[in-house]
């Protein structure tokens, strides 16, 4: 029995040049997380990530953002979670075979 979640597939959606962009971003943000905590304050850790911050959206610098490891997981997470919660809720309930 295995999992239906397949994962993302964003990183064959990425542009040829990725590597030069991905390294334009990380040093643009100081190679600093750029994750604002609930106390405003901006966090501290190492950027090791680049994150669309609009999902799915434009690959240009205005739309990327460095982040570290685990702030881009969380995110991603997060976005995974509320993309699967939206297609749960837009398939027809199962019918019972009984009702049938």
């Amino acid at each position: 029995m295995g999992s239906h979640w397949q994962g993302s597939n964003r990183r064959s959606e990425l542009p040829s040049d990725w590597s030069s962009r991905r390294q334009a971003v990380l040093a643009r943000d100081g190679y600093q997380c750029t994750w604002i905590e609930s106390t405003s304050q901006r966090c501290t850790e190492k950027a090791t990530d680049v994150d669309h911050i609009i999902p799915g959206g434009s690959h240009e610098p205005a739309n990327l953002r460095a982040l570290c490891s685990w702030h881009h997981s969380r995110k991603s997470s997060a976005e995974g979670n509320a993309a699967r919660l939206r297609l749960s809720m837009k398939r027809p309930k199962p019918r019972h075979p009984g009702l049938i």
